[in-house]
């Protein structure tokens, strides 16, 4: 499966509870599920949780775990505080306008000591298939900015989230992009080095030697960044127990 969160370093444990907001159809609810994780994949798009919503239950049934998925946005999170061992949010914060807002609901809802992972796409893939076409940033629901690691890191930081690790993701599907780019979005799924190169990825994703290649790959171009962050438990105030 197909998954841009690393789940050991999210140091993701049976019977931890998970949060994926922004799950689309649910991949990473679907990996989370198989570590025997209780999971709860949130999304604004009902197409997608319609399309999910079958496998992640059916998957939580066989796991002997508890799997849902809920429409809602990761500005008002239907959730009390401090109720996630780990939270996902996974290619979101591209999209919206207050991302350090967002950055602040996602760890009101993470436990102390609580990991997140929270994924955009990198700096320089977004730069060149900017230069590449209008229409990867001019498409509805498309991307508003492109993010420096660091400024992100801030933003989590700001949210009383460390950033304890860094990781990248999906080489293999910078080339693609750049594909749907130059033939323009609207009218990529015609074009037929797109199509080809799609069967590619699929294929990808069962084959050890191309998995093993991308690892590699992901330190020269990849696709999306990763960081690893941690809600530190506040201090106790100086005179109080």
């Amino acid at each position: 499966m197909l998954l841009t969160v690393d789940l050991d370093r999210l140091r993701l444990r049976p019977g931890e509870r998970l949060l994926d907001a922004g799950c689309g159809e649910g991949r990473h609810c679907v990996g989370a599920l198989d570590r025997g994780a209780h999971v709860v994949g949130l999304d604004l798009d009902p197409a997608a949780l319609r399309s999910g919503t079958a496998r992640v239950r059916e998957r939580a049934r066989a796991r002997g775990t508890l799997g849902a998925m809920v429409r809602g946005d990761a500005f008002h999170l239907p959730f009390p505080d401090e109720c996630f061992d780990k939270v996902i949010c996974s290619e979101v914060m591209e999209h919206v306008h207050d991302y350090r807002a967002a950055a602040r609901e996602l760890a009101r809802v993470t436990r102390p000591e609580g990991m997140l992972a929270v994924t955009i796409p990198t700096a320089t893939s977004e730069a060149l298939y900017l230069r590449a076409g209008d229409d990867y940033f001019e498409s509805p629901g498309g991307h508003i900015r492109i993010f420096q690691p660091r400024e992100l890191a801030r933003g989590l930081a700001q949210a009383g989230l460390a950033t304890v690790g860094v990781g990248f993701a999906h080489a293999l599907h910078t080339p693609y992009w750049l594909l749907r780019s130059l033939a323009g979005l609207p009218r990529a799924d015609e074009n037929a080095l797109v199509r080809a190169y799609r069967v590619f990825l699929i294929r990808a994703t069962t084959s050890p030697l191309l998995t093993r290649l991308e690892r590699v790959l992901n330190y020269c171009f990849p696709k999306s960044l990763i960081l690893y962050a941690e809600k530190r438990r506040l201090r106790a105030a100086p005179g109080r127990a």
